[in-house]
């Protein structure tokens, strides 16, 4: 059973179970590229990493009639100072969950080692402006981030569409509530990110955010004036956003 509804410009979709909710988002998302790929050569995908998006990743992949070799792929955010081979590292959970499963046309990463990280985020933003995003797939923190825009280095009209910024405690500790770090110690304390300039000028946004942990940031996503305060709040202003969340997720929503 699906609940949905408008809050602003934002489409939210209430399903169930986290299963559920990872195929229909991998359904609408299927759709989309379906559509875009009947009008134009090929098209460019930014893709989120982290648990959130496991199910739908995983539902998204055998998807039919989607011509793989005709999309771009990029992600949105890289921890800074992880060895190359760590399983955390976003770049290395897309390749093992997406990227190196599907024959795409060009997979592009954010590289968090880079000695020169001004440089690093030139180079990306070159390649996000030579390949427009026609599809964002992100999620939400547990701070209502997106990306790795926390409350505290998040601008709406930011210049720059990637930069290297600090992360908050909360954002921090959350890697350790899903299960990616074993302490929070162990958590880089900074990452690049896309900027939240950079995943508004997707055409279309798709954000998938299950489980309890999620319940703070989704109500006030929802419930918040639009500002940085709450940077998910942004989505609320965009022409094509949809929102997906499971039941834990939405249970402090009151419609």
């Amino acid at each position: 059973m699906i609940q949905s509804f408008q809050k602003d410009k934002l489409c939210v979709h209430i399903c169930s179970t986290r299963r559920s909710m990872g195929l229909l988002a991998a359904g609408d998302v299927a759709k989309t590229i379906r559509a875009l790929l009947s009008e134009q050569a090929e098209l460019n995908m930014i893709f989120a990493a982290a648990p959130s998006q496991n199910e739908f990743l995983e539902a998204l992949y055998p998807e039919k009639d989607i011509d793989w070799s005709r999309i771009n792929a990029f992600h949105m955010d890289e921890y800074v100072g992880l060895k190359a081979d760590a399983p955390q590292r976003f770049g290395n959970y897309l390749k093992e969950k997406i990227f190196d499963r599907a024959p795409f046309r060009s997979v592009n990463y954010l590289d968090g080692n880079c000695p020169d990280l001004e440089k690093e985020c030139e180079r990306y933003t070159a390649l996000l402006q030579q390949y427009p995003a026609d599809i964002v797939c992100m999620g939400i923190g547990e701070n209502g981030h997106v990306a790795f825009n926390d409350p505290h280095t998040a601008r709406f009209n930011d210049s720059n569409w990637v930069k290297a910024v600090d992360l908050d405690r909360v954002c921090r500790m959350q890697q350790v509530n899903d299960g990616c770090f074993a302490a929070i110690d162990l958590v880089p304390a900074y990452a690049l990110t896309l900027s939240v300039a950079a995943l508004m000028r997707g055409k279309y946004l798709f954000c998938m955010v299950p489980s309890r942990t999620k319940a703070w940031a989704v109500y006030h996503t929802l419930n918040d004036p639009v500002s940085e305060d709450i940077p998910a709040t942004c989505l609320r202003m965009h022409e094509n956003a949809v929102l997906y969340t499971d039941a834990d997720s939405a249970s402090m929503i009151k419609q």
